[in-house]
This record gives C-alpha cells, structure tokens and sequence, in this order.
C-alpha cells in the first residue's frame, strides 16, 4: 500500500473564488467599462455583476477551514474567507499543506459552465469576457505556478464555432481542459444528441482537450419535494452525473470523433457499476426495438471505460469495486473549499480508502492518469521528490488550517443567507 506521507496528489476538481481584479489586465481599454465588476452593497456584502446580470456567489461554499455548522454559509465578503480562496500565493501555500501537489480549478462565480458570461445580451461582448476570463485564468492564476495547476478554460457556448475556435486557441496557450455543461438542453442550448456539438467535439477530439462535466453546470440541483430537509438534495447530488452518464453512453458521435473524451466532475464513482450493467442489459435485451448500434463485441459500458473519466474525493464503496473500472480513467479530487473537501486530511482519508489497492494503482488515481489525459507534467518544473505529501507539508508548516474568519448569521441575516446559499453545497444561486 502506499502510505500518505509517499502520496503526490492531483486534484481534477477544485475552484476559486476569483479576485475582484481578474479582469483589469485582460479586457481592451475601450470595453473596460462593461467588465464584470464586484459591487460591495450598503450592507458590506460583495457580490460579482456582469452589466445588470448578478453572478453566482463571490464566495460560493467556500468554507474550508471553517467549522461544520457554517458549511452552509457562503461568505458575502473577500474577508470571510481564507485567502487561498482567492490568492494564487496562497492558495499554493494551502495546497501544500493539505499535501496536494496540483489542481484543476473550476470557475465560481460565472457558474461552474461559464453560465453568467454565455447569458449577457451582446454575444461578441460575452466573447470578449470569456477570452478575458481565460487570458487571466492561464496566464495570471496558472502561470504563476505552471507546476501546480492544470488549466481549464470556459467556452462561447452560444456559438458552437466560436467554442470550437476558443478550444484550439487554448489548446495553443496549453490548455486540454474546458468545462461544458452536463445538460446544455437544462441551459435552453442543444442537446449533445442534436449533432449541434459536432464543430466543438471534432477540436476537442483533435487537439486532445477533455470536456468537463461538472455537477451543478446546468444550472439545476437536486431536489425532490419543496419541504424535503436540507440532507435530501444534498444525499441526491450525483444526481445529475448519473443522467450524464446515461446520455454519454447512448451518445452516437463516438465513432465520427475517435479522441473525443469527457469527464464526469464530482459525481463519485460508487454508483457507476450498476449503472454500466443496466446499460448492458438494455442492450441485450431491448435493442430489438431501441434500434441502438455498436460496433461489433462493443457496448455502451465500453464507451464509459474508454472514453470517460470519473473522480471522487472520498468513496470507499467506489474504491472497492475498482475492478469494474478501466483504472486508467480514475482520477482522484479534493474539491478546495467546498465543504465536500477533504482539506486538509486528504492524504490521511486517502491512505485509509486505498489500503487495499497496490502502489501502482494509487499512483495512477492519484496523480498518473491527471497528468496523462490533461497534458500536465509538473516533473518537468519540479523534482518528483519535492512533490510527495511530506515535501510540500514540510514547505508549508506554518500554514494555520483553520479559517479565522467570518461569523456564524444572525436572525437579521436569516432570509438573506437563505436566499443565497440553497440547499445544496453547489446549488445555482439565480
């Protein structure tokens, strides 16, 4: 087994609570005045705007180092987070405290699909703003520390050809990963059954750039009844992965796209096997009438294991049935700061949840298969023995854990706080 201090961690799923100035290096000088901006309101709380259009959260869950009672309270202000939620220098400095080496950081505060910046009224503005967010995420946020993040960019999902030409420009600039929404139809967009996605699939497919999918990208959670507790679409939020999963295995552009691959974000894995064998069971039995073809000696659990990737954070029930996994595309996440992460303990979780799994295979979840599909090497920058869990621990010693700040709300803040955080950890806040 592979003990957590030996551990190099790569997260394929983290997020930033993005800096109020993201914007000021990136935008032409004359559209600078119609750049998404962060208003502080009479009550001192910060909220990100694009034109009249309210973004999601500044601070959307980010709550790590907080205690538990406050998972459900999205800070309002800068100051009520820890600053590694929205500093690159310091976000690198609790990163390695927690042991990781590397992450993959989604967007915040435009939707987790680049939602907000897709939804404004003059497309070529909401092209210029994306380029912008992308420009800054690369170039700013990544670029300071080429060895510690994979880049993701967001698409022009407006215009499939637009998002084509984004996924080749940023393949350019090194970038293999884009989010995409898990159900654009949920976003009043195409399906990915349309054939509308085509232009886009075919670059991803040629520059080798993943699509991600991640919960909560088509702007719905799970839900089941108005008064259903708290703990019921929070229990449900993978939810939407396993609808995702069902669309992609059915899907017919395998085959016109032969490197196309996505990737299911958050989701958890535990659940996948049962799904991949009701998959299987349709087939055999219904394809008489479904009409559905594959290959020959190939079937719709062969799309998963080939083409896409799944992640967890902690899912011992999905770690123990990893024989039905092609390992291979298994990756492991952290989710910084959002109260689902593991941070600061993930080497210590993780040890516990693979002790039955070789070195190999460890290695492989934890940081092989992150490098390989997303065209990441972080070897090239820093010496593999500087990247173990106890290396980059023993960098950040003085790194205090627990987050100092914010306040528990008060009875004055009751309907405001409800109104913002949801139900769910990542639920849309529009």
């Amino acid at each position: 087994m592979r003990q957590a201090d030996d551990m190099i961690l790569i997260s394929v799923d983290d997020h930033i609570a993005e800096p109020a100035d993201m914007f000021e290096n990136h935008v032409p000088e004359r559209f600078k005045d119609r750049a998404p901006r962060v208003v502080t309101d009479e009550r001192g709380f910060q909220q990100w705007w694009y034109g009249d259009m309210k973004g999601r959260n500044l601070g959307l869950n980010a709550v790590a180092g907080k205690p538990r009672e406050m998972f459900n309270v999205n800070p309002t202000n800068y100051s009520d987070m820890r600053p590694g939620c929205y500093d690159v220098d310091e976000r690198v400095r609790d990163m390695s405290a927690g042991g990781q080496l590397a992450g993959l950081n989604f967007p915040n505060w435009t939707g987790f699909s680049g939602q907000v910046l897709n939804e404004g009224p003059d497309r070529d503005l909401n092209e210029i703003m994306i380029k912008a967010y992308n420009d800054w995420h690369i170039d700013e946020w990544c670029a300071a520390h080429p060895e510690r993040f994979i880049p993701c960019g967001i698409l022009p999902l407006f215009d499939v050809e637009k998002a084509a030409q984004e996924v080749r420009r940023l393949a350019g600039k090194g970038c293999h990963a884009v989010t995409f929404s898990e159900n654009p139809a949920a976003l009043h967009m195409p399906s990915i059954h349309s054939g509308h996605w085509d232009p886009l699939f075919a670059a991803c497919s040629d520059v080798g750039t993943i699509l991600c999918l991640h919960v909560g990208s088509s702007s719905k959670a799970a839900s089941t009844t108005p008064d259903a507790p708290p703990s019921v679409p929070m229990s449900l939020s993978s939810t939407a992965s396993i609808y995702s999963l069902g669309d992609l295995m059915w899907a017919d552009f395998w085959w016109r796209f032969p490197d196309l691959r996505f990737s299911l974000t958050e989701g958890d894995i535990g659940w996948i096997p049962y799904f991949l064998q009701r998959a299987e069971h349709i087939q055999t039995r219904h394809s008489g009438w479904t009409a559905q073809t594959f290959p020959e000696g190939y079937g719709p659990s062969d799309v998963f294991r080939e083409r896409v990737l799944c992640c967890f954070i902690n899912d011992p029930v999905g770690v123990s049935l990893i024989d039905h996994f092609n390992i291979d595309n298994v990756c492991w996440e952290s989710d910084y700061p959002h109260s689902d992460s593991s941070w600061p303990n993930a080497p210590e979780v993780n040890e516990a949840q693979f002790a039955a799994l070789t070195a190999e295979q460890v290695d492989k979840i934890t940081h092989l298969n992150a490098m390989r599909h997303f065209s990441f090497d972080p070897f090239a920058t820093r010496p593999r023995d500087r990247c173990t869990v106890k290396a980059l621990r023993d960098e950040a010693s003085d790194v205090d854990t627990i987050t100092h700040v914010g306040r528990a709300p008060d009875e004055s803040d009751r309907d405001y706080f409800k109104s913002l955080s949801g139900a769910g950890r990542e639920a849309p806040s529009d």
